[in-house]
């Protein structure tokens, strides 16, 4: 019998997440997709999502279910003029975000997540390394302003995060009678990251809010795609949880790509129909899984 596994990832709807065998964030899903006994792995998420999984489990069939599903960052990025900055940089550690390509993962040294990038970045310094990061300008900048890093940073944003802006904010904050909380994913800009009183990666977040401990009197607003939303709701019907505004009255700030899953298309991805993750020579992802793993090696020590 043919065992398929759907991976969903937070940002899909709320019924292809009843769909999966495994929701979670990039990291999360990494891991499980690495060690699944699977014979199809149906990965609704994105085209980076969906490489991953098959560098770490090359034997399984991969399964995209609509191949239009990419990310931002990924299409900003030229990989010939990546190659040609990482080369400008000979002495530095060339450190990138898991929302990559897999020819973009094969140009690098080691591969973050918003869960683990500060940590693994700290280590690199603590060892007296210098470090390059890409594709994600915003967290770059994010990590620059906290640690006074000055790494020399790539120029790709994500077409949501990069949305939420202050003003916004600010004339939210300002219509808000009662107690108002701010939480954000590091894709954000600097401004509104400047704001928040908790910056993290999805997981994060979401273990934010399933922590809160507050009179649950106020408006916890929060910057990132708004597929979240319907996890931190579930887990806290309590709590008055808003998606934060990307411009005046408006609070709807979704991913397009992710969107993308349907329950059709995650359904004929689960019969065997869709984007099959084929055409990675073993060349390439021999080249990107040494730095996905060296993560994974790094999580498994550091939050085990």
């Amino acid at each position: 019998m043919t065992r398929v596994v759907t991976l969903a990832h937070y940002y899909t709807a709320p019924e292809i997440q009843q769909m999966a065998d495994k929701v979670g964030d990039s990291l999360e899903l990494s891991l499980f997709a690495r060690d699944a006994d699977a014979d199809i792995i149906v990965f609704a998420g994105v085209r980076f999502m969906a490489e991953t999984a098959k560098i770490l489990n090359p034997n399984a069939t991969v399964i995209l279910p609509d191949a239009g599903s990419t990310c931002s960052l990924v299409t900003q990025t030229d990989v010939a003029a990546l190659k040609a900055w990482r080369e400008s940089y000979p002495d530095h550690v060339h450190v990138s975000y898991i929302n990559s390509s897999a020819e973009h993962k094969a140009l690098s040294d080691w591969i973050v997540t918003s869960r683990n990038v500060d940590d693994i970045i700290a280590h690199l310094y603590a060892e007296g390394k210098k470090v390059i990061f890409s594709p994600d300008y915003n967290m770059g900048g994010y990590l620059n302003y906290q640690h006074g890093y000055e790494m020399p940073l790539w120029s790709a944003v994500c077409e949501v995060h990069d949305k939420f802006n202050q003003a916004a904010l600010d004339e939210a904050f300002a219509a808000c009678t009662t107690a108002k909380y701010l939480i954000a994913h590091p894709e954000s800009p600097l401004p509104v990251l400047k704001l928040a009183d908790y910056v993290g990666s999805t997981s994060g977040m979401l273990n934010w809010i399933k922590s809160y401990d507050k009179e649950p009197d106020g408006v916890i607003f929060v910057a990132t795609e708004d597929g979240i939303l319907y996890n931190m709701r579930l887990a806290r019907p309590d709590l008055n949880i808003e998606q934060a505004p990307i411009y005046a009255g408006c609070q709807c700030n979704s991913c397009p790509y992710m969107k993308m899953n349907t329950i059709n298309a995650v359904k004929n991805a689960q019969a065997g129909k869709g984007t099959v993750i084929d055409y990675l020579t073993p060349a390439d992802m021999d080249a990107a899984r040494l730095p996905i793993e060296r993560m994974l090696e790094f999580s498994k020590r550091y939050y085990a």
